[in-house]
């Protein structure tokens, strides 16, 4: 089958199979552009069910759009904790800002003028155009692509700008008038439920019967991809200091990795527990006691830390640091999830 039928074939295949299998999330409830933006700027490098939860408490701190842009950047960075890409959350907030400002709190409707938006990229401007304002236009993530490898048998690498717009013009070529937010949809669903990474549902698929490497069993060799770049690797020590129940934690700085939030003191390298009492004292704590050691290794994008921490108990709280009851770590301070694996058991 030509690829052009197999693109064409999509709409008709895939719209009553939606409307009938869809899953119930709650960003899917309305088409609220603010709602359907912030669901898809959370889905970026999150499962849906961790996502889930933090949306709703989100909405419930920020029902609208000005609250967002009004917001506290300490609150909005403590609800955005545990997601990780922070630089999403101040982009949230960059955008919300400029809507209010420059839009009459109104969201552009263009894809043109939805990637002008901080954060927006061609994706998520797609999501939003064709959810929102039945636009035809293709958002394509990783499901959508694998799903269109495999029905094409299309060896093109994905991770190519070339081959993702190439297929979200092919796409956008078959996009149902009237229907374009449910086909975005339905691709996407079909990505996350039936034509996963591993084990797909061929069985339950609405395109079974025009999938080309269904046909010649060849799933697993789609989608492809360029070899992986190794991550670098990063020996660092964490200091767990603790005075009269308290906590240092510090900003980090305004550039670089995991700018502007707050961490616990850390140190580049690997030291062993006699070093890392000196560099306590050397910080001006008095250490009186080293309480625990513990290894854990955190993996970013492009980088992987290996990390020890030394929990040390000292006698003195010095105002470098800002000194953090357990209640205000849990509910104050944003850490990252690096830093904060440190204190599970603590706070």
């Amino acid at each position: 089958m030509q690829r052009e039928e197999v693109y064409a074939r999509l709409p008709g295949a895939l719209l009553p199979w939606y409307a009938m299998s869809a899953r119930d999330l709650p960003w899917r409830r309305d088409r609220e552009p603010y709602h359907v933006w912030l669901s898809e700027i959370m889905l970026q490098q999150t499962r849906v069910e961790a996502a889930r939860g933090y949306y709703l408490r989100f909405l419930e701190a920020f029902p609208v759009l000005s609250d967002l842009a009004a917001a506290d950047e300490a609150r909005l960075m403590k609800l955005w904790e545990g997601l990780g890409y922070y630089s999403r959350a101040r982009n949230l907030q960059k955008t919300a800002r400029l809507i209010c400002d420059s839009y009459g709190g109104s969201f552009p409707t263009t894809r043109e003028e939805l990637e002008k938006l901080p954060g927006v990229g061609p994706y998520t401007a797609g999501a939003v155009a064709s959810i929102c304002f039945e636009q035809p236009s293709a958002a394509v993530d990783g499901n959508v692509l694998r799903v269109l490898s495999r029905l094409t048998a299309d060896d093109a690498p994905i991770d190519l700008p070339a081959t993702r717009a190439e297929m979200a013009k092919r796409l956008e070529s078959v996009y149902p008038a009237d229907a374009c937010g449910d086909f975005t949809q339905a691709l996407m669903e079909l990505g996350a439920v039936v034509c996963t990474p591993k084990s797909p549902k061929c069985g339950l698929c609405p395109a079974r019967s025009f999938c080309t490497a269904a046909e010649n069993g060849e799933t697993a060799r789609y989608p492809v991809r360029l070899p992986k770049r190794e991550k670098r690797v990063e020996a660092r020590t964490v200091l767990l200091l603790e005075c009269d129940g308290r906590f240092a934690v510090e900003r980090r700085g305004p550039t670089g990795l995991l700018a502007g939030l707050w961490q616990l003191p850390n140190l580049s390298g690997a030291r062993s527990a006699d070093e890392a009492m000196d560099e306590a004292a050397a910080l001006g704590t008095q250490p009186a006691q080293l309480c625990r050691e513990l290894h854990r290794t955190h993996i970013f994008t492009h980088i992987r830390w290996d990390m020890v921490c030394y929990r040390i108990r000292c006698r003195f709280a010095p105002p470098r640091f800002v000194w953090a009851t357990p209640g205000e770590l849990r509910e104050t301070y944003a850490l990252p999830t690096a830093f904060r694996i440190f204190l599970e058991g603590e706070v």
